[in-house]
Order: C-alpha cells, then sequence, then structure tokens
C-alpha cells in the first residue's frame, strides 16, 4: 500500500545555458537547479533539465534529480524522473522514482508523483510512494 507524500519547493539556484539556437524564435537549453523540499518530503534536490523553448514562449523539459533528505521519517537520497511542460506561467511535470536508486533508509523506494510549480512562487508536490 503506498504512502502519499505532500509538501512545497522553493528554487535555491538555476544556470541555464543554451546549447542550439533554432529559427523562428526556439531554442534547446541545459539547466543545473537546486531545490529545497519542505513538508513530507525534506531535504534539498539537484537536478538537470533538458528544454526545448518554442515560439510562443512554453517550454517542454525532462530531467533527472537527485533528493537528499528524509521521506516519511526516513533518510537517504533516491533520484526522480521529471517529464514536464512549462506554459501560461506555470511549470507541470510528472515524476517517477529511477527504481534501484534509493539510498541509505530509502533503499527500495518506489514512486510516482506530480508537480505544479507558477513562476516565481513556491511550487507544490505529490508522490505516492512504497519503500520494499
Amino acid at each position: 500500500m503506498s504512502t502519499r507524500a505532500t509538501g512545497t519547493m522553493e528554487l535555491k539556484s538555476w544556470e541555464e545555458q543554451s546549447f542550439s539556437e533554432i529559427d523562428g524564435g526556439q531554442k534547446l537549453t541545459r539547466a543545473q537547479v537546486i531545490t529545497a523540499f519542505q513538508g513530507e518530503i525534506e531535504g534539498e534536490g539537484t537536478k538537470e533539465y533538458l528544454m526545448v523553448y518554442r515560439d510562443d514562449a512554453s517550454a517542454g523539459f525532462v530531467g533527472l534529480e537527485r533528493v537528499v533528505g528524509r521521506v516519511g521519517g526516513r533518510s537517504g537520497s533516491f533520484v526522480v524522473q521529471h517529464d514536464g511542460t512549462f506554459e501560461g506561467g506555470t511549470a507541470r511535470a510528472a515524476l517517477s522514482v529511477v527504481p534501484g536508486s534509493g539510498t541509505g533508509d530509502l533503499r527500495g523506494l518506489r514512486g510516482e508523483g506530480e508537480f505544479a510549480w507558477p513562476h516565481g512562487q513556491p511550487g507544490t508536490f505529490t508522490l505516492d510512494y512504497e519503500v520494499e
């Protein structure tokens, strides 16, 4: 039976570089991002995003994030895969824990969730998880 973790995320740093400009204002970028988690997940996430910006200022992104901290009273780290979009001023992503990535008390962690993050504000997340 899975447990639902909820909470907020705050941006600590964002470093982004373009690596391919496309005609019409589109571009491909890479961003290194650090996030602080609060709530039922507490800790810090370090992630790398690959993004495509479209000419209407929306974007699609994928990424991997290593979270170090506590989940439901257990400490350790795990990796989360992100698949998302940025439209209308809000980033949204589907999240899935990479199988076998848990360490410490989080070894065997599995889960899926999502986040919504309005530009310039804290984001919110949910993660439905189990630890084997």
